[in-house]
């Protein structure tokens, strides 16, 4: 920073300059008949304050009975109840100047003009913005506006931008003033306003079209937003007159330095391109990793959002996708084989028991028919001789525990039925002759 520029002299100065402008506008105002309309300009809001929670109650009551209405119906109006006491102050201030100018000077009436003037600029800004979803953004561009139509109408601009000229500091050979920065925060946010509009708008009619994978929407929508969002930001810095060299350069140094220090982060943005261009999984897909089993909620730049049966959202990151083995139950197919194991008692018809199973098994809702239902023997157990019923479904999302003890208790009815026993361990203790069974005494 060059400390010539901002020297303590030009402080000096430019308060002085902001004190001198600050009295002559009080000086202005102090006159008898500007006074005077200062005064019947809070005599007009009083009455718009009264007007208002007289209205407001009535008119909440008329709104809740106006059902079937459009939603941007009911949302006007309910902006418009927020407003309402602007709205009657706008109505009667503009009613008070056209009586004055009828019946005295145009110049006694020329405060409440200005007046008039503003409160209707500053209502139509509200409305306005209410259009932008983003707080922080919303905000800004309000009180930015504001700021503006407030300097326009009064005739000010001219002065306040003298003024904010003189404020200024430079960073290498670049000179920036206050009035530099405000320019760019106005045309950055109004161009990143109009950038977030087109973003939402094509994303929508992406989504909208099924030709479209929705691994490759995900992708499209992220590089249009990016690329969107980018060109606004320097084409805001390159209008104000900001020398994008410089920045180049600096954010330059700067990726290096984050590309040492951000390896993970970068590896999972690298990475969530990568799922999505090779379309591996995609929002929807049940997949499993490790013990999380779930279907996909969206897929981030840096992670992938995960839900489980029991409503638990897992953020896993894109590079343990990569790198990790990861099991897509509806990869390539939405078709799943599951397998459960059971016994039967040795004493049971094998033959029989393989056909009541697999009978079972089809009569569960979502057991596949057309992929029949097969029974094995796998072996015989000290106890049992053990089976194994496969069968397929077609909607993992569905959750797979369920299915399973459906599958469960079908077996269960089935094999009671059919009078089939499903052995247990059992274990007898004998005492031989002359042994004692010692037992120890609660009392002790």
């Amino acid at each position: 920073m060059d400390p010539d520029v901002v020297s303590p002299e030009i402080l000096t100065e430019f308060t002085l300059d902001l004190y001198a402008w600050a009295d002559a506008l009080l000086s202005n105002l102090l006159r008898p008949w500007n006074v005077y309309q200062l005064a019947i300009a809070v005599a007009v809001f009083i009455a718009a304050w009264i007007l208002a929670a007289i209205i407001k109650p009535r008119m909440h009551d008329w709104m809740r009975t106006r059902e079937g209405w459009p939603k941007w119906r009911m949302r006007a109006l309910v902006v418009m109840h927020r407003r309402l006491r602007m709205v009657v102050f706008v109505a009667l201030i503009w009613l008070v100047v056209i009586v004055m100018r009828e019946i005295t000077w145009p110049s006694r009436s020329y405060l409440l003009a200005i007046i008039a003037n503003l409160a209707t600029a500053w209502l139509f800004i509200a409305f306005a913005t209410r259009l932008i979803q983003n707080p922080l953004l919303r905000a800004i561009v309000r009180y930015g506006a504001w700021i503006w139509v407030t300097l326009s109408i009064t005739g000010l601009t001219e002065d306040a931008r003298s003024l904010l000229e003189r404020a200024a500091f430079t960073i290498g050979e670049t000179r920036l003033s206050l009035w530099m920065i405000l320019q760019a925060l106005v045309i950055v946010t109004a161009l990143l306003t109009l950038a977030r509009l087109v973003s939402s708008t094509t994303a929508a009619t992406i989504r909208r079209n099924e030709d479209i994978s929705p691994s490759m929407q995900v992708l499209a929508i992220k590089f249009l937003q990016v690329g969107l969002f980018g060109a606004a930001f320097f084409l805001g810095l390159n209008i104000v007159g900001v020398d994008l060299t410089g920045l180049a350069v600096l954010s330059g140094a700067i990726g290096v330095g984050l590309g040492f220090g951000l390896q993970k982060v970068v590896s999972n943005l690298v990475s969530g391109v990568i799922i999505l261009l090779d379309k591996s999984i995609k929002p929807g897909d049940v997949i499993s990793l490790g013990e999380t089993f779930g279907w996909i909620n969206s897929l981030g730049a840096r992670y992938v959002s995960v839900v489980t049966r029991d409503g638990k959202e897992y953020l896993i990151p894109n590079e343990d996708l990569i790198t990790g083995q990861v099991v897509n139950w509806s990869h390539s197919n939405e078709f799943v084989r599951l397998d459960i194991y059971f016994g039967t008692a040795y004493g049971d018809d094998p033959h029989k028991v393989r056909k009541i199973a697999i009978d079972a098994a089809k009569s569960v809702d979502r057991v596949l028919s057309f992929k029949s239902p097969v029974c094995h023997i796998v072996g015989f157990g000290d106890s049992s001789v053990d089976y194994i019923l496969r069968f397929w479904i077609r909607d993992p999302t569905g959750g797979l525990t369920n299915i399973r003890g459906n599958v469960y208790l079908a077996l269960w009815d089935a094999f009671r039925e059919h009078g089939i026993s499903i052995p247990f361990p059992q274990r007898e203790v004998k005492l031989l002759d002359g042994s004692q069974l010692a037992t120890k005494g609660l009392s002790d």
